[in-house]
């Protein structure tokens, strides 16, 4: 009797304890679960453009129409990071898309779907007839954006890559751009405004619009990520193991970055603090200590977003914003947050 109990004792154990780690496995990313997994860090710059999926609201104004000023936007309701995305039912393109409808549809009401953080909006606007003989809502609107940062990690195995370690948000909502599509170009830096104290740099590039070398795929608050189309514009790295982030640690470290033509170098940075409870984009606070970088940019600049961060032997991180009142420093976020959004 007493023999039996401890049988049905030990499986009932077996039981909890395989229960427990099906639960640690479905918690674990499915990228974590493989072989130690391995990522070349790039740190080259690229052409990024991205269009949206519809139109973007940057913000509402004022029209003349008949000697009175009007805003049909302000009337109905939008609000500025508002996203239109049909009018009329028809599934909006582009603002040259809206200027046609609205053309089309003169000062007849006008229904309007819109999205709104997570929230669908339908409302109906009137538009009005300018001076200029012009059918207009009162609203500023965008659909794309273009411009130059730097891709973190290139995968072999998928032909993915991930860059800037930061979402794209348009610059006058601050909100994430929602992406329909979108491309990478090869780029060259053409210049360098070097940042100061309340004043950060940039690096000034040149992209081909001619010759689209990846798809952009998807935009995150913790980066940009896609399939690269043509791998023979990568310059050529050694993939390294992918750190978790409890093996990220305060100490010396380096990024790679391009900050003159096509050229990928290799900078020293220090890594002064973990910030290992922050799910952001600001894991870590970076300085850079490399005299030659110092030199040139001031330290971190924009456009040096998705710069990799390695830390021995193994890809930690990407760096991702400047500090305004101090170049120098700037902050980064854990590559396994990076991988997790890609997913």
């Amino acid at each position: 009797m007493h023999e039996m109990r401890k049988k049905k004792l030990w499986r009932g154990w077996s039981a909890f304890l395989a229960a427990l780690l099906c639960i640690s496995l479905s918690c674990t990313p499915a990228w974590a679960q493989e072989d130690e997994r391995t990522l070349i860090p790039l740190g080259q710059t690229v052409g990024i453009k991205l269009f949206s999926d519809g139109v973007l609201v940057v913000s509402t104004s004022e029209v003349e129409s008949d000697g009175t000023s009007v805003s049909p936007a302000k009337d109905c309701g939008l609000k500025e990071g508002d996203l239109i995305v049909r009018m009329n039912d028809e599934k909006v393109q582009s603002t040259e898309h809206v200027q046609e409808i609205l053309r089309e549809n003169g000062e007849a009401p006008l229904a309007l779907q819109v999205r709104r953080g997570s929230k669908t909006v339908d409302t109906s606007i009137t538009p009005v007839r300018c001076e200029d003989d012009v059918y207009r809502m009162g609203a500023w609107i965008r659909d794309s954006m273009a411009g130059i940062g730097t891709m973190t990690y290139y995968d072999p195995e998928r032909g993915t890559y991930g860059a800037l370690g930061h979402g794209i948000t348009d610059v006058d909502t601050a909100k994430l751009m929602p992406l329909a599509s979108g491309s990478i170009m090869e780029t060259t830096v053409q210049a360098v405004k070097k940042g100061e104290k309340g004043d950060p740099g940039e690096l000034k590039g040149d992209f081909s619009v001619q010759r689209d070398v990846g798809t952009l795929c998807s935009n995150t608050a913790e980066g940009i990520f896609g399939a690269v189309g043509d791998e023979s514009f990568l310059c050529c790295q050694e993939a390294l193991p992918v750190a978790r982030n409890d093996q990220i640690h305060t100490g010396a470290a380096t990024i790679r970055s391009t900050i003159t033509g096509d050229t990928v170098e290799e900078y020293t940075v220090e890594i002064e603090h973990i910030y290992p409870e922050l799910q952001t984009t600001r894991n870590m606070m970076v300085r850079i200590t490399d005299p030659r970088l110092l030199e040139t940019t001031g330290g971190i600049v924009q456009g040096m977003s998705g710069s990799p961060i390695i830390q021995d032997g193994r890809l930690v991180g990407a760096v991702t914003h400047v500090l305004v009142n101090d170049p120098t420093k700037g902050y980064g976020i854990f590559i396994e947050n990076m991988l997790d959004a890609a997913e």
